[in-house]
């Protein structure tokens, strides 16, 4: 018997509910249905095919969010992937409610991080072993440590939390199937791409891990990163692309044999389309267009956000949006939360929920300059700039900051013209997810904010208050570049 054998890995990542193809430049691209045409078309051409998906296929549409994930999960269900691990957005609803999802699920999904901690038992199957062609493929799903952040209001739920601690949970699981003959061993991560670097260095060659698939920083590659003899890969996000690995298995040793990795455009030139599938994803468009398709307002041109690690026009507005609303001195917005990386002119309904689709609470805390300046120099730690998926925020009309990248420090620290005294109090919003974990984005503990005053929550839905500001204020604009300035 050959102890070569083919094996075709597809994958996806970060999907966020990106459904429906666009058109651009008169030809259709992305979206599930032809994605899923792609897939269909491959395992017809290569038996030995498998598709995962490494988290993340919630929000981003008003389809997922309309319906809480239901909608995504009956779309997935026809998408038939082999198997699935979980991101951080997939605990948005509630862990209740992923653990109602998981039951709609027509596919396996797969995590080693989260138990209940009076018992340790985990919430979901920790890995999967498919056998294709007679062989024997371990996938591990491994999760991002945001998870931890988004479940800490649930203080029975616990999670592995740093990578070492991973490796060893990976070790465990690999040496307890080794026994079996496993021929391929694939983790499925969603950590970022540096951090899957770091996670690959630490594992022991001994248990054989050879591919490592994985989301969350939304990394376009033009080839595999190799660390550890470990093959590292991500396919950007969204469905616009979908990444495919066909590898040569030496099923005696146990290890990749040869490869070959592309990231695959999906368009309509190459991809034929799942016409069930798109009737599915028609009939909830109809039914969200219905409810979303009106127009909020009007902004005077349109208004971007393309990078999350620096101001941008849009979410500045958003932020003095919630400043202005809400009565604070300043707002900081996370700006993870603005999903788009334009809006505007016209700006439906649609287009703000698919773009703030985080409908949380904001709470005002009083913060002194000294704490302030403390909080916004952790923001821009050397880290953040080094590729390591960091908290950032956008500030709100007011502030003026510059900072040197050279000296760690601010050369400026203003509100409204004038330098920030040490003892200065200013009352601060901030959303209810950075709220509950102030000690991780900003460095500092809730009990110190408190000597200052009790905090309270001014609103319990921050969407509404930008769809209600937005509404009354047509027209808007928002330059950038004077609020948070970069030097060196």
């Amino acid at each position: 018997m050959d102890k070569y054998k083919r094996l075709t890995l597809l994958h996806s990542n970060d999907m966020h509910g990106d459904f429906l193809a666009e058109d651009i430049d008169d030809n259709l691209v992305g979206g599930v249905a032809m994605l899923s045409g792609y897939v269909s078309k491959v395992r017809e051409e290569s038996p030995n095919t498998l598709y995962c998906i490494a988290g993340d296929m919630f929000r981003g549409s008003v389809i997922d969010s309309e319906y809480q994930g239901i909608s995504t999960i009956e779309i997935m269900n026809m998408l038939a992937p082999d198997v699935v691990t979980l991101g951080n957005h997939e605990t948005d609803y509630g862990i209740a409610h992923l653990l109602f999802l998981e039951k709609c699920a027509k596919f396996p999904i797969i995590n080693a991080n989260l138990h209940i901690k009076t018992n340790n038992a985990r919430l979901f199957n920790p890995f999967l072993i498919k056998e294709i062609d007679g062989m024997k493929i371990l996938f591990i799903g491994i999760l991002t440590e945001e998870v931890i952040a988004q479940t800490k209001n649930d203080g029975l739920i616990g999670s592995i939390v740093d990578i070492n601690e991973a490796a060893e949970e990976i070790g465990r699981i690999c040496n307890a199937y080794n026994a079996i003959d496993i021929d391929f061993t694939v983790l499925l991560t969603h950590i970022g791409f540096e951090e899957d670097k770091k996670l690959a260095a630490v594992l022991d060659p001994a248990w054989g891990v050879d591919v490592i698939i994985g989301g969350h920083s939304h990394t376009f590659i033009e080839e595999p990163a190799v660390v550890n003899d470990i093959l590292i890969v991500q396919a950007g996000t969204g469905t616009d692309q979908i990444g495919r690995f066909d590898i040569v298995v030496d099923t005696d040793e146990n290890c990749v044999a040869g490869y070959k990795w592309q990231c695959v455009p999906i368009n309509a030139n190459t991809c034929p389309v799942d016409e069930r599938l798109e009737r599915l994803i028609t009939s909830y468009k109809d039914k969200t267009d219905k409810i979303y398709g009106r127009v909020v307002t009007r902004f005077k041109r349109k208004l971007t956000h393309p990078e999350r690690t620096r101001e941008t026009a849009l979410g500045g507005l958003m932020s003095d949006a919630l400043k202005n609303s809400l009565g604070l001195d300043i707002m900081l917005l996370g700006s993870g939360s603005v999903r788009c990386e334009e809006m505007g002119p016209i700006v439906m309904l649609s287009d703000l929920t698919e773009c703030f689709p985080y409908d949380d609470a904001v709470h005002m805390l009083k913060v002194t300059g000294a704490q302030l300046k403390h909080m916004l120099l952790f923001m821009v730690r050397d880290e953040v700039w080094e590729g390591v998926h960091c908290e950032f925020y956008q500030l709100s009309d007011g502030l003026h900051v510059v900072y040197s990248k050279k000296a760690h420090d601010f050369l400026e620290f203003d509100y409204n013209g004038e330098p920030i005294k040490d003892d200065q109090v200013f009352t601060v919003g901030l959303q209810h997810f950075h709220f509950t974990n102030l000690e991780d984005v900003f460095n500092i503990k809730l009990e110190e904010l408190e000597k200052n005053g009790a905090p309270r929550i001014v609103t319990t839905s921050c969407r509404q208050v930008i769809e209600e500001y937005l509404s009354a204020n047509q027209h808007l604009d928002r330059q950038e570049g004077d609020r948070l300035i970069i030097q060196d």
